[in-house]
């Protein structure tokens, strides 16, 4: 009787546990797009994934063609050129490029194709990255930002792939923990 007991207070808290850890930043992440003008050009969704962390984008009013598309390390979009977002976002100490031997950074993500009429919606992983607290946290102290830039992304070259300049920014903020009332 005593092992059951025992049992029984290891399984409470091993669930405990397991919902605690799932229960840590499982809200999705919306981001507001704007562009060089701090004009509001779309949305972008972030939110948990088996592989890493899916952003889920929708934008308007861009360049047609294939776009650099990136999570950058600072949460500070300031137009016209989101140079305050700093680098990619590489909490894994790699090289750029998805192609790259050496990388990826775990900001790295697949180029955003705008057709001719200057939108784009798109899904893309960013693999190995999490909602929960630790060195692959998509939430480290302080935001991170989701940047769009000009060119093609070469997707080998470090430290940017050869994407130029930043054209669309948004900011990824953790959500807000929910309180019990009481």
């Amino acid at each position: 009787m005593k092992y059951m007991a025992l049992l029984a207070v290891a399984l409470l808290l091993c669930g405990t546990t397991a919902y605690a850890q799932r229960d840590v930043g499982s809200e999705p992440v919306k981001v507001e797009m704007i562009n060089a003008q701090g004009e509001k050009i779309g949305s972008a969704t972030l939110t948990p994934d088996p592989k890493g962390v899916r952003v889920s984008i929708q934008v308007s009013k861009l360049p047609p063609g294939t776009h650099g598309f990136h999570i950058h390390a600072v949460g500070i979009c300031d137009p016209p050129d989101f140079k305050t977002a700093d680098g990619h976002f590489n909490p894994f100490k790699k090289e750029h490029g998805l192609q790259n031997p050496g990388g990826p950074h775990g900001g790295d993500l697949p180029n955003l194709v705008v057709g001719p009429d200057g939108t784009a919606t798109t899904e893309a992983v960013a693999p190995g990255l999490r909602f929960t607290d630790g060195p692959e946290s998509i939430f480290p102290p302080g935001d991170t930002a989701l940047v769009i830039h000009a060119n093609a992304d070469d997707e080998r070259t470090d430290p940017d792939g050869k994407a130029g300049d930043r054209i669309a920014c948004g900011v990824i903020s953790k959500p807000k923990t929910k309180t019990s009332p009481g």
